[in-house]
């Protein structure tokens, strides 16, 4: 076998388990911020509106992890 294909097949690999396993984070800590905020919600309707906004921007910081991994996956694919 030849070794660049080598190198091409490992790189492969190695962007599918880093978007694989960084996206898992994102998605369960989405997952439980939503469902805490849709909990807070229902006991507190009166807070419906300032709970939403910190929500979204909880969401937003969450992401940022599945977001670094997807800059390594392509730093992966392009550059290595």
């Amino acid at each position: 076998m030849d070794p660049q294909a080598l190198v091409e097949a490992a790189k492969y690999l190695a962007a599918g388990i880093c978007m694989g396993i960084g996206a898992i984070g994102p998605g369960v800590g989405e997952g439980i911020i939503g469902a805490h905020a849709l909990d807070a919600m229902a006991r507190q309707p009166e807070m419906a509106t300032t709970l939403l906004r910190t929500m979204v921007i909880a969401d937003a910081i969450a992401e940022t992890t599945g977001i670094y991994s997807l800059v390594v996956a392509l730093v992966l694919l392009f550059v290595v």
